[in-house]
């Protein structure tokens, strides 16, 4: 059976059952190689808000998207939903609603302090990338199940086990790729509507995926070096 149609369900109130896990070590001088390239292909990792509408391959989403889903979380309860958004008509709506939101945060919302901090990044409250970019991914996070009695059933450690997920689904992207962007207008109750989601999901974070444009252009901005974010004890 494949990974696509193997069908998870609960686990809740199950015994233990653990199983072998034997991976093959890999040899020091390749794992110092691959650890050497994942950084340097890290580090090029940008920030894309000027998107091409050229297509991409769908099946390079959806595979980023699995990679994503592989995610540690709290008791393996997997909180997440992702909702792949193709439908220009769709898009416009949510651009839409979350331009609505960001006019209203960038005439104060946010405050003197925030405005600051944003300034160097140079965003404002048109947001062309959510219709430039040919597809969008909608995170939802999941604040409760539903058992088959319709008993609720809390999820734990939701922020840190979703917010896991998106720093891999930006990986998965960036490595085979693509362009992205996390995009959080305050406050995200219309994507709910907007993408007919149940009550159970809270939006988390919207993520245009695409090609950088021709003439796209990023913030010239300097990351804090590894002595600035280590500690070793």
């Amino acid at each position: 059976m494949s990974p696509d149609t193997q069908q998870w369900t609960p686990i809740h109130g199950q015994p233990y059952r653990p199983a072998p896990y034997r991976p093959e070590r890999m040899p020091a001088p390749e794992s110092l190689a691959r650890a050497a390239e994942l950084r340097e292909r890290m580090d090029g990792r940008r920030t894309v808000r000027h998107f091409s509408p050229d297509p991409v391959p769908e099946q390079v989403v959806r595979d980023a998207i699995a990679c994503a889903a592989t995610a540690p979380s709290g008791a393996h309860q997997q909180p997440w939903t992702f909702v792949l958004v193709k439908d220009p008509a769709v898009r416009e709506q949510i651009r839409a609603a979350a331009e609505q939101e960001e006019q209203l945060s960038y005439d104060g919302r946010l405050g003197d302090e925030w405005l600051a901090a944003l300034r160097p990044i140079g965003t404002d409250a048109v947001k062309t990338h959510l219709t430039d970019a040919p597809a969008l991914i909608v995170v939802f996070q999941q604040r409760y199940w539903l058992g088959e009695d319709g008993t609720k059933h809390k999820h734990y450690y939701v922020d840190e086990s979703v917010g896991i997920a998106v720093g891999m689904l930006l990986s998965a992207l960036h490595l085979s790729g693509l362009a992205a962007l996390i995009h959080t207008p305050s406050p995200m109750r219309f994507l709910s509507h907007v993408l007919n989601r149940p009550e159970n999901e809270k939006a988390f974070a919207v993520i245009p995926v695409g090609y950088p444009s021709d003439d796209c252009e990023v913030p010239d901005l300097t990351r804090k070096s590894l002595d600035q974010v280590i500690v070793e004890v």
